[in-house]
């Protein structure tokens, strides 16, 4: 069993930058793949970056070239490192564990999610 607790969320002006933090239980964490999502109000979870064995990445299209997924094996944990955000970037943001390598792109395919951590873009 694997526990995910996000941090880092918070109300940012358009433009401005946030780093969240997902950190994990369990001695097996750097052989999962992670994945960040986010949920915004009335719409679906959406992809938003994954990291996995060699420290490759994908990024969502909406998000490349802003965002940045990175992970620190020996203290359990990944981050999204979130720059020149914009007010469609608001959205509950939730991080996610695979234990077997799949599409890192469907949320179906990860097997353990933190609660989630509100991040708010202001125009």
């Amino acid at each position: 069993q694997v526990q995910l607790v996000e941090s880092g969320g918070g109300l940012v002006q358009a433009g401005g930058s946030l780093r969240l933090s997902c950190a994990a239980s369990g001695r097996t964490f750097s052989s999962y793949a992670m994945g960040w999502f986010r949920q915004a109000p009335g719409k679906e979870r959406e992809f938003v970056a994954a990291i996995w064995s060699g420290d490759r990445t994908y990024y969502a299209d909406s998000v490349k070239g802003r965002f940045t997924i990175s992970r620190d094996n020996a203290k359990n944990t990944v981050y999204l490192q979130m720059n020149s955000l914009k007010p469609e970037d608001t959205a509950v943001y939730y991080c996610a564990a695979q234990r077997l390598m799949g599409v890192v792109t469907k949320a179906y395919t990860y097997d353990y999610w933190g609660q989630g951590t509100q991040v708010t873009v202001s125009s």
